[in-house]
């Protein structure tokens, strides 16, 4: 199913919020945000990012102890494997190279050891999102780890919204990182409770798919209803995804950039500025 086919068949309402700090009420603000546009069959879907941060699911990366491993990671692999070779087998833009080729030592070696312990091995030879741990759209030296247990999360907030509203609406939990295709063959390098997507092989699948310039969509991580899985729940969530943008920048060094401080000084007070939307309402037509 093509994006443009889908826009034809459904509609989508990008709605802005607060930006969601660490035990916010984040039921609240959906409730507040959706009362007035959702309706019945409504599918709604969330940034998993902003439902982590305001779960308080994140970490300080400062406090993380750099292992030699860890070190070796973000000194050799990151600036001269990944900025060298493997940035060109997977086609990535110029302006990453760079970026890759400059990887902060003490700031990377530390992202690299929180990597380590809580996605494997495996998962930290990527050159980002390892795992399903980000660090844009976050200050200082905080990186936002993924949901614990999205599938029940979506089930909870389909509850939730249900005795607010007296809506049944669907939910859909949504990451930027991508799930790659080859005809009805989908393959995540992240976990993924996507009805249909495959999740396995974190640095391999990610290479392969990349080298061999697969479809690249972002990644459904858990959906309240199974009939919502496979192609419409990528095309969904890829479509959402375009609708949000990418709040303070891309990645880390752009959000730093337009702030213009370095990597670890970005505050809450400058993410407060940014115009956010962790919210798509999507309805079929």
């Amino acid at each position: 199913m093509e994006l443009g086919l889908l826009r034809r068949e459904f509609k989508f309402k990008v709605l802005k919020t607060k930006y969601w700090l660490p035990g916010d009420d984040y039921i609240t603000i959906i409730t507040n945000s959706i009362k007035n546009h959702a309706k019945d069959g409504d599918i709604l879907a969330i940034s998993e990012k902003a439902l982590s941060i305001a779960k308080g699911n994140i970490f300080d990366e400062l406090k993380v102890k750099p292992s030699s491993l860890a070190k070796f990671l973000s000194i050799f692999w990151m600036r001269i494997c990944w900025g060298y070779l493997f940035s060109r087998i997977c086609h990535l833009k110029e302006d990453s190279i760079l970026k890759l080729r400059n990887y902060p030592k003490d700031l990377g070696s530390r992202h690299k050891q929180l990597a380590l312990y809580f996605s494997g091995f495996l998962q930290t030879l990527r050159h980002g999102s390892e795992g399903g741990i980000d660090v844009t759209n976050l200050p200082y030296s905080y990186a936002c780890l993924p949901l614990k247990n999205p599938q029940e999360e979506v089930q909870f907030l389909k509850e939730a919204l249900w005795k607010r509203l007296k809506l049944n609406l669907e939910v859909m939990i949504v990451d930027t990182d991508m799930t790659y295709s080859l005809r009805n063959f989908h393959i995540s390098p992240r976990k993924s409770y996507g009805k249909g997507i495959v999740s396995k092989g974190g640095f391999l699948t990610y290479i392969l798919c990349r080298a061999l310039k697969l479809k690249a969509r972002a990644t459904p991580i858990a959906c309240s209803s199974e009939r919502i899985y496979g192609e419409l729940a990528l095309e969904l969530a890829q479509l959402s995804h375009v609708a949000r943008g990418y709040g303070s920048g891309k990645d880390a060094w752009d959000m730093a950039e337009r702030f213009k401080v370095p990597l670890d000084k970005v505050t809450w007070s400058m993410l407060k500025k940014v115009k956010h939307y962790p919210l798509v309402l999507i309805r079929r037509k």
